[in-house]
């Protein structure tokens, strides 16, 4: 029998899942077309629900329409395999069955020799449990990960998919948005990007930023200044941030130049924001992983609340980038990056090698198969960074 490749995107989207399906779908065409593949819908919610396509002759031939797309074409949910009660709760499985098992059932069902999931830590380490499960169930199934996440955090991986371009499309929101400080007298502005645990995301999206105002022509007399459409503060959840002395600092900008511009990583301050609703008897709610459900707290409307009674200003404005940046189509970076995981994931399948593709930081950062024990979540981005500081002291925070 012909070699069956299944095909999967998970998690939040990012601007690299289109792109990454048509990538392998090319790849694999390209290296062998009798190899079959499908693709189980909406992630591990199709996978235990029976929800697969085939990936037929038409959708071989038109793979390359993919990458000039955003989103995923397959669909993604988020369904954690080790959480039975949820999965239970959701009728994913009955009451007597568990995640793993009805996942690796099907798997068998369908004659899949070779698993790819597209998705962040949660997504691929699933994937390895999953292996393992089945491995004790007599079968063998080969799991190859790719790196799936806007905020660039998986451990050891050097760069993540789609993250990049997310930054490129946060930039260009705020290019926008941050327009809008004229719109009023005393004007303060808060751009919320995604980032539960890293400020990679709202960094790089700011230094993206940073890049376009310092190529602009400017017009000071007649208001076009470069002062009112810089950034004058960036938060990241790996910097503390002691508000008192920011909303000191912020209204000498904003009695200075009349307005207020700052980009804040929806997971800056985030821990200080939960302590202070739970000490008022609010219930703070969390996902099927346990994370705190960001749009239930709304840092940035926490953020423009309290700076605006402190700095003076007369109107507020709280502008989310997120769902723009992360259903893009992915960009040129984004794109190589892709097609050059996206070959080393065929090869490495086919050769039963399993891991998750990604340059290795802790080898140099060799392309390769990382194995699934070494990957984790949450790699906390590093604020001492030349460029970061160099951001920094342009908004007069360092």
């Amino acid at each position: 029998m012909p070699t069956r490749v299944a095909l999967l995107t998970a998690g939040g989207y990012a601007p690299c899942l289109s792109s990454a399906v048509g990538a392998l779908i090319e790849t694999y065409d390209a290296t062998d077309p009798d190899i079959e593949l499908v693709a189980y819908k909406h992630g591990y919610h199709g996978l235990l629900t029976g929800n697969s396509i085939v990936i037929g002759p038409e959708e071989r031939a038109g793979a390359a329409i993919l990458h000039r797309f955003g989103g995923s074409p397959i669909g993604n949910s988020r369904v954690k395999l080790t959480n039975d009660a949820d999965c239970r709760k959701r009728g994913l499985i009955g009451e007597d069955e568990t995640a793993l098992a009805v996942a690796a059932a099907r798997l068998q069902a369908d004659g899949v020799d070779i698993l790819h999931t597209i998705g962040g830590d949660d997504t691929n380490t699933a994937a390895a449990d999953l292996a393992a499960y089945l491995r004790t169930q007599g079968s063998e199934l080969t799991v190859v990960g790719l790196p799936k996440t806007i905020d660039n955090d998986i451990v050891p991986i050097r760069q993540s998919l789609g993250a990049q371009t997310a930054a490129q499309q946060a930039s260009r929101f705020a290019q926008n948005v941050l327009g809008e400080h004229g719109s009023n007298p005393r004007m303060l502005i808060v751009h919320e990007v995604m980032g539960r645990a890293s400020g990679w995301l709202t960094a790089a999206a700011a230094r993206d930023y940073m890049a376009w105002h310092a190529e602009q022509e400017w017009l000071p007399g007649i208001g076009l200044d470069p002062r009112r459409w810089a950034i004058h503060a960036i938060y990241v959840p790996e910097m503390g941030i002691d508000l008192a002395a920011e909303a000191t600092r912020l209204r000498a900008v904003m009695d200075e130049i009349g307005c207020v511009n700052i980009f804040l990583a929806e997971g800056a301050g985030i821990d200080d924001i939960v302590a202070d609703l739970e000490a008022t008897g609010e219930t703070v709610g969390r996902d099927p992983f346990g994370h705190v459900k960001i749009d239930t707290i709304n840092p940035g409307r926490y953020f423009a609340d309290r700076f605006s009674r402190e700095i003076g200003a007369e109107k507020q404005m709280v502008q989310k980038s997120g769902y723009f940046s992360r259903s893009a189509p992915a960009n040129e970076t984004d794109l190589a990056l892709i097609r050059e995981m996206a070959t080393l994931a065929v090869t490495c399948a086919l050769a039963g090698t399993p891991g998750v593709i990604g340059h290795d930081e802790d080898r140099e950062d060799e392309l390769r198969a990382i194995e699934f024990e070494r990957i984790a979540g949450h790699k906390a981005f590093d604020p001492e960074q030349a460029w970061f500081a160099e951001l920094l002291r342009g908004t007069g925070q360092a």
